[in-house]
């Protein structure tokens, strides 16, 4: 079964996250297929640019519990993003949750639907989101991603864009990002290539320094007695034995 649908239309290359039964979380198998696909368009000289979008109602619901990528694929999936010579632009039009957050602030450009709702709700399943804070901590507003990070608290479109997560938002996703699309398409590959390295310097000496230190955060968190509670609740739809 193909977890990466592909389509493109004048240059530009999307691909569509499609694993509707969970929620296009990101499983091993779904981080290996865009993984893959993302090689191909930075090697296919037509792709100007890529859109990252995706079916169903959530763009991605975070890491796949039942089957969790290893935390260094993830990294490189991360990077991938970041170094690919090719801008990047995130189509949301549902919902992100917790690991999907990172891959969406990976992107050089995020466009949301005012529907879209977003929540980092790792603290509430008794982890941390460390690996995905390699793309998070250097592009979004420190403040208030201190409030989203500790409180697991749902925001909106609106707030996304307001701290940095999200470019755009409007009524109508695809409207929003018709003159970013048109922007890109009039643009110079060399000159689009060198523009986002600019760009993404800070993001990419992030990873240089912190992506071990985080890799082997996560992979303590994901193991420890709190993240099984956790875990073990969020499947039985019960809270927690930490909730006061």
């Amino acid at each position: 079964m193909t977890l990466i649908a592909r389509t493109r239309a004048r240059a530009v290359q999307t691909l569509t996250l499609d694993s509707p039964h969970n929620r296009n979380a990101l499983s091993g198998a779904l981080v290996g297929e865009l993984a893959a696909a993302l090689r191909d368009c930075a090697e296919e000289p037509d792709v100007r640019a890529v859109v990252l979008t995706h079916t169903g109602n959530t763009f991605s619901a975070g890491a796949d519990l039942k089957d969790p990528p290893d935390p260094d694929a993830l990294v490189g999936l991360l990077r991938q993003i970041v170094e690919l010579g090719k801008p990047v632009v995130a189509r949301v039009t549902g919902h992100v949750r917790a690991g999907g957050l990172g891959l969406l602030a990976a992107c050089d450009i995020a466009a949301a639907s005012t529907e879209s709702t977003f929540a980092f709700t790792e603290v509430r399943i008794g982890v941390a989101p460390a690996v995905i804070s390699l793309t998070l901590l250097p592009r979004t507003d420190p403040r208030a991603l201190a409030r989203h990070y500790l409180t697991g608290e749902r925001f909106d479109a609106a707030e996304a864009v307001r701290t940095g997560l999200v470019t755009a938002a409007g009524d109508d996703v695809d409207t929003v990002l018709e003159p970013i699309l048109d922007g890109l398409r009039r643009s110079a590959p060399e000159a689009l290539a060198e523009t986002k390295r600019l760009l993404t310097a800070r993001v990419l000496e992030t990873f240089d320094r912190d992506a071990a230190h985080l890799t082997a955060l996560s992979a303590r968190l994901f193991a420890s007695p709190h993240a099984r509670e956790g875990m073990t609740a969020f499947i039985e739809r019960r809270d927690p034995s930490w909730v006061v």
